[in-house]
């Protein structure tokens, strides 16, 4: 659909007393999620359109969104809700704006962005790869920072929206393990941050998710996890924290004790650690 289609119509209210956006009418049901192919994206589409949403699910993999959008018609037609697919590569930054644009109008609005969009490579102990750790800047970063701005501006012109970005815990320090895919995460926090300082006074919403162990993909094979939850664990307490004032909260919430020892652990101590 071009980016001059006319608005769908709203979907109808839906019949059961699904949770809610605070401050959005229940006839404006309206989301993005990019990243939606797998793991928690795809768990947080299937959640929305449970609870009645019109969800543009948003990822590179075509027949796995048209998997998704299969399995939550269902729950979405007995909601009131829809979900749409596009297919988008979200290092393509430059195909942002028109995207959002479409969409927005094809959702008839939009009240809540989630990006769940990230890749973490496997990285050898002495590995530096600049093709790969580029890779992760435009996936993690920059296709964050190209669907902030849009829906920081739409939201900001309408004076409300929730705008959620799934970083992870990852980003607190600066790990030997993966030390750009930290740096994506941080970076990504302290753009969220401001985007919630600079947008908090037009009544917009940014929350800043930093899940630990979730079995997805990206998981699957590591030692050592703890803590481990599913992804539509995960996708539940997302959900939560962006129906509360939330601007930071941890998933599962545990580790924001752990991390805040660990944020507390002295550089030349945590040097020697393998945390």
């Amino acid at each position: 659909m071009s980016a001059h289609a006319e608005p769908a119509a709203a979907a109808p209210t839906p019949t059961h007393d699904a949770p809610r956006i605070p401050g959005v009418p229940t006839d404006q049901r309206r989301a993005i999620v990019v990243g939606a192919s797998s793991g928690m994206g795809a768990a947080l589409v299937r959640q929305l359109a449970r609870e009645g949403y019109r969800v543009a699910a948003l990822a590179r993999r075509g027949e796995a969104l048209e998997g998704l959008a299969e399995a939550a018609r269902p729950d979405a037609a007995r909601t009131g809700g829809a979900v749409l697919t596009r297919v988008h590569d979200v290092a393509d930054a430059e195909a942002v704006p028109a995207l959002f644009e479409e969409l927005v109008r094809e959702l008839g609005g939009l009240d809540l962005l989630v990006f769940a969009a990230g890749v973490m490579p496997a990285v050898g102990p002495q590995e530096y790869d600049t093709e790969k750790d580029l890779a992760m800047v435009r996936v993690n970063l920059a296709g964050c920072i190209a669907w902030g701005n849009e829906a920081a501006r739409l939201f900001g012109t309408q004076r409300r929206g929730t705008l959620v970005g799934i970083s992870s815990v990852a980003g607190d320090r600066g790990r030997r393990g993966a030390p750009v895919y930290g740096t994506t995460k941080a970076a990504m926090n302290t753009y969220l941050e401001s985007l919630r300082n600079r947008l908090s006074e037009h009544g917009v919403h940014v929350l800043t998710i930093k899940p630990g162990f979730v079995a997805t993909a990206m998981t699957e094979g590591m030692d050592g996890l703890f803590w481990l939850i599913t992804a539509e664990e995960a996708a539940a307490q997302i959900l939560a924290a962006a129906r509360s004032s939330a601007q930071v909260r941890y998933v599962p919430r545990q580790w924001w004790l752990l991390m805040t020892v660990i944020r507390c652990i002295p550089s030349f101590l945590f040097r020697k650690l393998s945390v």
